[in-house]
């Protein structure tokens, strides 16, 4: 199948060209004829797998076909990134179109809100947006939602997670009730049904790789306690062939702490937190795209906000907080079907949580020696951690090592790339 099936408009064909578009995934494959047809959807794909060219494109072929002025489009997006990623993936696909978008996003000046309302006053083609700013927009101006033909909820499931839910309901209000309603998630949990019953009328269902990480993805984690951490990282950061590296903690805080000490060690790193103001945060993602920018440092912001090809190295500082979270932030590298390297570092309270993502993924990730001079880690047992931090504070000793069967005393050679 190539995108000359979809029948679309020349000019979004020229754009899909000039961006370098081949063939469509298999999202896009599946996702497009149930749009083009008019038909709710509720679509389970992860990052990566071409899904905002998937709702984008049968929209913007339709908008091209049967243009009838006002506001044609709205998405609906959980962050600021994800809004500004949407934005220029639209305006590059319709680049020949003449068709119009604008990203509406907080933490701006006043000439920024005013170019934004004005944008929804006078009616652009597609608007994207946080829902926190758009509700803010709505209730401060004479803006109209009459002729809005499309709802699309991108990442459905993070905006739950970021207690968007009553926003979405408000949101509603303004939209008319005869619409085609899209509804893209990462998982299909049971809040994702209950919110997509409010939601879609008879929708059509796809599912595509559900909890799976991409094939051309390297796996591996190092059993360590907290204290090796930071050393271990220096050691894998020593490899060039990671020329772009993103690294996860759980805290802001931590964020900040790594980023001062790599930046004292003169590698070419940025600290990325929503205390940054936006402009900070555009100009630091842009130097990461231009390859200015070796290492980017994090916290789960950047699991989902970003679309960056071509990252080598992913590695998750702190294990992440739930199954799903770990599949979106390995899945910054390998996309578009290139190969690239994931490494955890799981200290002992955190062993029962990665036992949890293995089973979720069905395999077991490799577990890799530690530099022998780093000192042995504890022994990788989910089930004795869980018993041990289950326990009140103050029960229960030092976890057992077993340096021999993890293989800590062999040469460290580092991870290797894929």
């Amino acid at each position: 199948m190539t995108f000359n099936d979809f029948n679309f408009d020349q000019s979004l064909i020229d754009g899909l060209q000039s961006m370098g578009y081949k063939l469509p995934t298999p999202i896009q494959q599946q996702a497009i004829p149930v749009i083009q047809q008019g038909k709710d959807l509720i679509a389970c794909a992860q990052t990566g797998t071409g899904k905002t060219a998937a709702f984008v494109l049968p929209v913007l072929d339709k908008i091209i076909k049967t243009k009838k002025g006002g506001i044609n489009t709205l998405i609906i997006a959980p962050t600021r990134e994800l809004v500004l990623q949407i934005d220029q993936q639209i305006e590059g696909m319709a680049y020949f179109c003449g068709v119009s978008s604008i990203g509406i996003y907080g933490g701006n000046d006043g000439v920024t809100w005013e170019r934004q309302a004005r944008s929804l006053r006078e009616g652009v083609d597609i608007v994207i947006a946080t829902p926190g700013r758009l509700i803010a927009l709505l209730q401060s101006g004479d803006i109209k939602f009459d002729t809005i033909e499309h709802l699309i909820l991108d990442e459905a499931d993070r905006m739950l997670d970021m207690g968007f839910a009553d926003d979405i309901k408000t949101i509603l209000k303004y939209v008319p009730e005869k619409r085609q309603t899209i509804m893209f998630s990462a998982t299909m949990a049971p809040k994702i049904r209950v919110l997509a019953g409010h939601l879609l009328n008879n929708p059509e269902t796809i599912n595509i790789a559900l909890s799976k990480p991409a094939a051309g993805i390297v796996q591996q984690a190092y059993v360590v306690y907290d204290g090796q951490k930071e050393k271990l990282l220096k050691e894998i950061l020593k490899n060039e062939d990671f020329s772009s590296v993103i690294i996860f903690s759980s805290t802001k805080e931590k964020v900040k702490e790594l980023a001062q000490t790599f930046k004292a060690l003169k590698y070419s790193v940025q600290g990325f937190s929503s205390d940054l103001e936006q402009t900070e945060r555009e100009e630091i993602m842009r130097n990461f795209k231009a390859r200015n920018l070796r290492i980017l440092i994090g916290t789960d912001i950047l699991s989902r906000g970003i679309d960056v090809d071509g990252i080598s190295l992913v590695v998750n500082f702190d294990a992440p907080p739930d199954p799903e979270d770990y599949i979106h932030r390995i899945g910054r590298t390998a996309r578009a079907a290139k190969a690239g390297v994931a490494i955890t570092f799981i200290n002992e309270k955190d062993q029962p949580r990665f036992a949890q993502i293995e089973a979720l993924m069905g395999m077991d990730v490799t577990k890799m020696p530690i530099p022998e001079e780093f000192g042995a880690g504890p022994e990788y047992n989910p089930e004795a951690a869980k018993k041990k931090f289950d326990k009140p504070r103050g029960f229960g000793g030092k976890g057992k090592t077993n340096g021999a069967k993890h293989g800590n005393k062999k040469p460290f050679h580092g991870p290797k790339k894929a």
